[in-house]
């Protein structure tokens, strides 16, 4: 390779940084073009990915992505270099993406989305291998075979997810990494089901642990597995109100990197979660870096007697105000900049 062709290939890849750093700054506040998407052929097309591909590369206003109701089977992928989209349903359960891929976390995704500013509302995202009735056979004659299978995986910073049903079993939703805004979203699992290193906030959501037809498989779940991998790193999950129920016993977290970070703050907690409460997994011994924090929860899963000794019980006003919205993802105020409607 000549040294002018590296030259160039440099500078091609530093211009490309330096444009999609340019588009992280803002993408407007209001939506310049929407473009219909509708299986039986009223739309501009007929396939979320289609309208996804038909983006401007490097686009740097909002442009939504109208999904009309119907169940759509495909994996979508939203590329890095279009943010600024928007993905909206007609409804939870009335406008649904499902896929069934399950060879690995990094390609089993029914929706992946890698840029920043990202949106995506009022939809269904299912991964359907572990509902549907997928049976592998064993020396014991047929059986369940339960494998990582994600719904939803979030790499992009600033991104929102609004009124979205995520379903799955094991790793439901990647929260990758950056700041996401969950709201009013019901998230659905038993394994893991809510995992990564993201810098996010739940608010309002319900999570249902739950396997399924699959719970004579799962004796007890964990809920999220967070991977926060140093006193640096500013990444970890807050859920701040809503709910957890179900019908499979579950940990409200395990730690998936040394410095782990998850806050439940005003939460209903039912009795579906373990009196323990929380698990060091693979990080024994390195309990004292974890922050997990429950703050004024309430419900039959949130006695505090049988917990683990080394979290906060009770957390403080500080605290609070540390993790809440303004101060932990939207320092910014970048979320005050999507589009409402």
């Amino acid at each position: 390779m000549s040294c002018l062709f590296i030259f160039i290939a440099l500078l091609l890849s530093s211009s490309c940084i330096r444009s999609l750093k340019a588009l992280d700054q803002t993408c407007g506040n209001k939506v310049v073009n929407t473009i219909v998407v509708d299986k039986t052929g009223l739309g501009k097309f007929r396939t979320v990915q289609a309208a996804i591909d038909s983006v401007d590369e490097l686009n740097s206003q909002w442009i939504k992505i109208k999904v009309k109701q119907g169940v759509y089977v495909e994996k979508v992928i939203i590329p890095l270099t279009k943010p600024c989209i928007i993905v909206e349903g007609d409804g939870q359960r009335v406008t649904t993406i499902r896929y069934d891929a399950h060879e690995a976390t990094d390609v089993s995704s029914t929706f992946t989305s890698y840029p920043s500013h990202i949106v995506v509302r009022n939809l269904t995202i299912m991964n359907t291998y572990n509902h549907l009735r997928t049976l592998t056979t064993t020396s014991n004659g047929l059986s369940w075979s339960i494998k990582p299978a994600v719904a939803v995986t979030a790499h992009g910073d600033k991104s929102a997810f609004y009124n979205c049903d995520f379903l799955g079993l094991q790793d439901t939703l990647w929260d990758a990494r950056g700041k996401h805004h969950f709201k009013n979203c019901y998230i659905e699992g038993a394994v893991d089901f809510i995992f990564g290193s993201g810098q996010s906030v739940y608010e309002d959501c319900h999570i249902n642990a739950t396997a399924g037809a699959l719970a004579s498989k799962v004796n007890f779940g964990f809920i999220t597995a967070q991977g926060r991998n140093s006193v640096l790193d500013p990444s970890g999950f807050v859920f701040l109100g809503g709910s957890i129920s179900g019908n499979t016993n579950v940990y409200l977290g395990r730690a998936y990197g040394p410095f782990s970070r998850v806050i439940f703050i005003q939460t209903y907690l039912s009795s579906v979660v373990v009196p323990q409460g929380w698990s060091s997994w693979n990080y024994g011994g390195r309990e004292w870096s974890f922050t997990y924090a429950e703050i004024e929860c309430r419900g039959a899963g949130s006695v505090i007697a049988g917990r683990v000794p080394w979290i906060d019980k009770v957390g403080s006003f500080i605290t609070k105000q540390r993790f809440s919205i303004p101060n932990f993802i939207d320092q910014d105020g970048w979320i005050s900049n999507i589009p409402r409607f």
